[in-house]
């Protein structure tokens, strides 16, 4: 286990937050992703009527309540890995006459497709976010990805117009955002990059704009380090796509046979894992200077639509579920990786946590008819005041956090204005032991410190459990001084803090 918190010397660190440059970060870098995978779906957003909780149909309300809080802005569905062997058509008309199907890539249960379009296009209305549906590559084929955008989003006669109108859905529904393809490197296809890129120019041909309905189209990007994958769609696709996508994953050990636990580690897999998740900056900066070679003016988003901490599943459930608790080290990964997201926004300009429910790094967890927040939910609830603010660029200096003869940086932030001039820093201190003493300085403008919101306990293998769901939250913060044209900020050791200045 970590050592406790204690008396360690106060290193020092100084920021300096610069005027914008007029770089918005987009909303949705904060965008979520619903897979048909364990208890996500079903059980998830998708409960049995008997549940004694508030629902609207099968949708389970306090769920929508509560990302409705933190304003998500875009939702990715079916999957993942299931998008590949999803036929969109047994999931519409009415749900007792659909086709059954097995889920060959998550535990080998059978799906019923009683959730399918029209039930996932009411959960965004609900949500109060956009869609975001990844198409069929792997085994559909052009026509059915077709036929999907037009059953969607074409208003007026057409077969499949028509048959959206028979299933109770006169108007289109104008879903912008359009994967084409999941992972087509791995489950998705086993392709290689050029035969991918080929492959994509086909099908979104025939993802046809319609009126009032352009697409964004984004392409099945690169795993991890795969640099060549982001060369072969840049040189082969160019600006054809609104996006393209990058997956990465933080495995503890670095291991995918033996992740390591969510609950259950010492301060040295506690640094390995921090190590790992702040690769997310080499990854970003080295596709996005591929991507800038191609595309100089940035047409072109980078989508990092799955990324989070991938541990072992708790012990005693299925394996195929991936469900896995949530501490408060997950809440630094997710808090490191946002500020990461925010300060290259000049080219990722959306994001998709894996996953929102039951599922990996999520940000609510169901038992039955209790619900819980995990330490990563409030991230999301402190870093909403972002959305679509102007980039401010920070020069950050701090003291590494040093173990075993290997280091990381200790601090990282990121800051914000928003359309009333109002400016939003928000401040991790990776360090499980010390806290930092931080001088801030925003330049020739004078601005008033008006409120402080931290995120923190007192270890970093610290849950929320049905029994105690609110042994991580947040709460007020007020180590902050005025100190000449600038401030100094008492950050915590392990800790997620966002600052607000007029």
């Amino acid at each position: 286990m970590l050592a406790p918190l204690a008396a360690f010397s106060q290193p020092a660190a100084t920021m300096k937050v610069e005027s914008g440059s007029g770089t918005v970060i987009s909303r949705h870098i904060y965008g979520q992703f619903a897979e048909h995978l364990g208890r996500c779906i079903y059980d998830g957003f998708w409960i049995d009527p008997k549940l004694p909780v508030p629902r609207q149909g099968r949708i389970r309300m306090d769920i929508v309540n509560a990302l409705r809080k933190i304003r998500i802005p875009n939702l990715r569905w079916p999957g993942g890995c299931f998008a590949d062997e999803y036929h969109w058509r047994d999931g519409i008309g009415t749900p007792k006459n659909r086709a059954k199907m097995v889920n060959t890539n998550w535990g080998g249960v059978v799906e019923d497709n009683s959730f399918g379009t029209h039930e996932f296009l009411e959960l965004c209305k609900l949500l109060n976010c956009e869609p975001y549906i990844s198409g069929n590559v792997g085994s559909g084929t052009p026509e059915e990805m077709s036929k999907w955008v037009e059953y969607l989003n074409f208003d007026g006669q057409s077969p499949m117009a028509n048959l959206r109108k028979q299933n109770g859905h006169p108007e289109p529904y104008k879903v912008s955002f359009w994967g084409v393809g999941n992972e087509s490197w791995g489950c998705g296809g086993n392709m290689t990059a050029q035969f991918y890129s080929d492959q994509y120019r086909r099908f979104a041909t025939f993802a046809k704009d319609y009126p009032n309905a352009k697409l964004k189209k984004i392409a099945a990007g690169a795993s991890d380090f795969d640099y060549n994958w982001t060369e072969t769609m840049m040189k082969n696709v160019g600006r054809r796509m609104w996006g393209l996508s990058l997956h990465y994953y933080t495995v503890p050990t670095g291991n995918w046979n033996k992740k390591g636990s969510a609950t259950n580690f010492s301060e040295e897999e506690y640094f390995n894992t921090m190590e790992r998740c702040l690769r997310m900056e080499e990854l970003v900066t080295k596709h996005s200077a591929i991507m800038d070679r191609y595309d100089p003016e940035r047409k072109v988003a980078l989508v990092v639509d799955e990324w989070g901490i991938w541990t072992d599943v708790e012990p005693g459930t299925n394996p195929g579920f991936l469900y896995q608790q949530n501490s408060m080290r997950d809440a630094l990964i997710a808090a490191s990786t946002l500020n990461i997201f925010n300060n290259h926004a000049e080219r990722v300009k959306m994001a998709n946590l894996a996953q929102t429910v039951n599922v990996l790094q999520s940000l609510i967890l169901t038992r039955g008819a209790k619900m819980l927040l995990t330490p990563t939910y409030h991230v999301f609830d402190l870093f909403k005041h972002h959305h679509d603010g102007k980039l401010l660029p920070v020069r950050l200096s701090a003291p590494d956090y040093r173990l075993n003869g290997k280091s990381i940086p200790s601090l990282n932030a990121s800051a914000s204005v928003d359309k009333d001039g109002v400016v939003h820093v928000t401040l991790v201190n990776l360090d499980p032991s010390r806290e930092i003493i931080l001088a801030s300085d925003f330049g020739a403008g004078s601005r008033a410190f008006t409120a402080g919101k931290i995120l923190s306990s007192e270890s970093v293998t610290d849950v929320n459990t049905f029994e105690k769901p609110e042994t991580v939250i947040v709460r007020e913060f007020n180590a902050v001084a005025k100190k000449g044209n600038g401030y100094e900020v008492k950050v915590p050791a392990h800790a997620v803090v966002m600052l607000t200045f007029r």
